[in-house]
């Protein structure tokens, strides 16, 4: 129970850091409220103004009298006004008021009790020492009077208790009439979060249909959008997803029905002939099977696989030794291999994914092009970055052809080469995790096709 309170407590939540930072505030206010209000009493007090004005106040009253008892009763009714008002802030200390004649013989005095000797300039405020404690002292002559007020000097500690006694008062009954509203505000306003949340949740987990909602506030239509454009792109995965795992049935289909034929025929002839050409097609079979089998785990690596960090490696090299692995190969079919490059060209790249877009391009390259063809690779740095090209003269594709070119299981018509249909969408899929575009043009002398890998510089 009281872990679970906890983990509730600690959980972040957007209303109780919402509600933090206005007690903050209100503690910011606090602080700034009682800064001002401190310096200004201090300024107040440090120049006596409060008991000077005072002083000035009572005179022309006092001044107006001829009897030392009425006198001395209006000085001690303002004295005893003041002292209660002194109490009722907290301040313990009296002021002490006193109403000579000007001789100097004390008339009255407040608070009652022996009374020390005051002694003043008129119209200077002094500092003297009152029952061994210092006081500010202020004398102002009224006719035949001398009006004496001496008032505790205050301490940095009182100021403060005063003031924040007086301003934490009206603060806190602030506090509550400004969260309560807060409240309500948030939670209403959060209901509609809470809403959609709970339709998410009540969702099976193979729905993927829109989620078919138009929320009026302004704050949770990105939200909604969001989440529409995230349904979309999972559908699209989806079908694509579908139509690979069928394509794939579909092309191993054919493999593997020959495999089993030729299978059945080794097993079931002595004819020496038969056992040859049914050896030959299974071992045809067992590679096309092989080839089909590789380029399916090589398009799942690029689809799901985490991308290693991208290091310096000089693409010229790497082209050389791509074309020295397909020279025999080339040299047996009459094809001519040629590099254009500088003979250095470092790059940060991802180096599986270039070995298998130079692998795909060559391999297609070295398939489609006929008897006697010639195949190009050119590799150009700029200060964009770097684009390789591979163009051959073969028999190309059509125009209408290029745009479908790298589409999985996609073969252009009118070919007997065997292949996966599955080289290019490779290629595409490598170069987007190089994070680069590779396009379609034409090839050598105006003939064949080459295609274009552009790359950001790295």
């Amino acid at each position: 129970m009281i872990t679970d309170i906890w983990c509730g407590l600690t959980q972040p939540s957007l209303v109780r850091r919402i509600a933090l930072a206005l007690l903050l505030s209100f503690v910011l206010v606090l602080l700034a409220f009682l800064l001002r209000n401190y310096w200004q009493v201090r300024r107040d007090f440090d120049a006596n103004l409060a008991i000077k004005v005072r002083a000035e106040a009572m005179a022309p009253v006092l001044a107006r009298l001829a009897d030392e008892r009425e006198a001395g009763l209006v000085l001690t009714s303002f004295a005893e006004m003041l002292n209660v008002r002194r109490g009722q802030h907290g301040f313990s200390a009296p002021v002490f008021h006193q109403l000579r004649r000007a001789d100097g013989a004390l008339v009255a005095a407040y608070p009652p009790g022996p009374a020390p000797v005051l002694a003043g300039r008129s119209g200077l405020i002094l500092t003297a020492e009152v029952n061994g404690h210092p006081h500010n002292l202020v004398q102002a002559d009224a006719g035949p009077w001398r009006v004496l007020i001496a008032a505790p000097a205050l301490g940095e500690r009182e100021v403060l208790q005063w003031l924040g006694e007086d301003i934490l008062a009206d603060l806190l009954l602030a506090l509550p009439l400004v969260l309560l509203p807060l409240g309500l505000a948030l939670h209403s306003g959060l209901k509609p979060l809470r809403t959609l949340a709970a339709q998410l949740a009540a969702r099976h987990p193979q729905d993927l249909s829109p989620l078919g909602v138009a929320p009026p506030h302004a704050e949770l239509k990105p939200l909604v959008t969001a989440f529409e454009q995230l349904l979309a792109q999972l559908r699209h995965k989806v079908r694509l997803e579908r139509a690979f795992v069928q394509d794939a049935a579909h092309e191993l289909r054919t493999p593997m029905a020959a495999i089993g034929t030729q299978a059945h025929v080794l097993a079931r002839t002595d004819d020496p002939d038969q056992r040859r050409r049914a050896e030959a097609a299974l071992e045809q079979m067992l590679q096309r099977a092989a080839h089909l089998n590789q380029q399916l785990l090589a398009l799942a690596v690029l689809d799901d696989g985490e991308a290693p960090a991208p290091q310096r490696h000089d693409l010229a090299a790497l082209l050389q030794a791509a074309l020295a692995v397909a020279a025999p190969q080339a040299a047996a079919r009459g094809l001519e291999l040629s590099l254009d490059a500088p003979e250095r060209c470092e790059q940060r790249v991802d180096l599986p994914a270039l070995q298998s877009i130079v692998h795909n391009l060559l391999d297609n390259a070295l398939r489609y092009v006929p008897r006697g063809g010639r195949i190009e690779l050119r590799l150009r740095p700029s200060a964009a970055g770097w684009c390789l090209a591979v163009a051959d003269d073969g028999p190309g594709l059509a125009p209408a052809d290029r745009a479908r070119a790298f589409d999985r299981f996609w073969r252009g018509a009118g070919g007997d080469t065997p292949g996966s249909g599955l080289g290019l969408a490779i290629v595409r899929q490598a170069a987007m995790r190089l994070g680069g575009t590779v396009r379609i043009e034409d090839g050598l002398d105006g003939r064949g096709v080459a295609f274009v890998l552009e790359v950001g510089g790295g």
